[in-house]
């Protein structure tokens, strides 16, 4: 373990600055595909990260969490400090699939006002959480539970499932993946991804009424340019 990370373990930051409540529902509303496009194509977590259900949606700010392998000792004091729409994004310090949240934590987080969790490891009490509604993205689903003995940190910079989560970024999480935007960047990315939404929905109403991607593209002359030979 780096000096580095070793000075930030044993520690929680109450205060912290997050993103623009109105831009996070913005972006909620456009998904994680067109926000990840708009952002430049940075900010998505690896895609094992997937809903523990089908349909799952989040949008909200992040609360981060560092854990230590089989130990969930930190996600009991990370609920303190969830305020309404926050979004716990957990990471661990050793990769790890062991079962480290559910229906019990869940209650807690909902009355709190959290939206879901990401988190890269494992989760259980898969079906209880769906009758819930509390979204969660995991790595993994495991019935082995964990302990508490370990301090790790609360809101402090965080790589989870390869991706940098400050604490109240915004976190858009849905069926295709989940994606973080820096909250200083939130209404900047929100207005580029409305701009990428709009023109995608001009491009779906031609391709609707028979226009081919060839020609609304402009691909047929590269085509040709590469090689493309029809054979009749």
């Amino acid at each position: 373990m780096s000096t580095s990370l070793m000075n930030q373990l044993g520690v929680v930051k109450r205060n912290i600055v997050r993103a623009d409540a109105a831009a996070v529902e913005h972006l909620g509303r456009l998904g994680s595909a067109t926000v990840h496009e708009a952002m430049g194509r940075v900010g998505l977590l690896k895609p094992y990260m997937r809903p523990i259900y089908p349909g799952a949606a989040a949008a909200g700010t992040a609360v981060t969490v560092l854990l230590h392998p089989g130990d969930n000792w930190m996600m009991h004091v990370a609920a303190e400090q969830i305020q309404p729409g926050d979004i716990v994004v957990a990471a661990i310090t050793a990769e790890c699939t062991d079962g480290y949240f559910g229906d019990l934590l869940a209650t807690s987080f909902m009355a709190r006002g959290a939206r879901g969790l990401i988190i890269d490891a494992g989760v259980r009490d898969v079906r209880v959480l769906k009758e819930m509604g509390f979204p969660v993205w995991s790595k993994a689903i495991s019935a082995k539970g964990t302990i508490k003995a370990t301090l790790g940190s609360v809101n402090i910079p965080v790589i989870c499932a390869g991706a940098l989560v400050n604490a109240g970024d915004a976190v858009i999480a849905d069926d295709d993946g989940v994606v973080v935007v820096p909250a200083a960047d939130v209404i900047r990315v929100a207005g580029a991804a409305q701009k990428r939404e709009d023109l995608e929905g001009a491009k779906r109403a031609r391709l609707a009424s028979g226009v081919l991607g060839l020609d609304m593209y402009n691909m047929r002359g590269p085509l040709e340019q590469a090689g493309l030979k029809y054979i009749d």
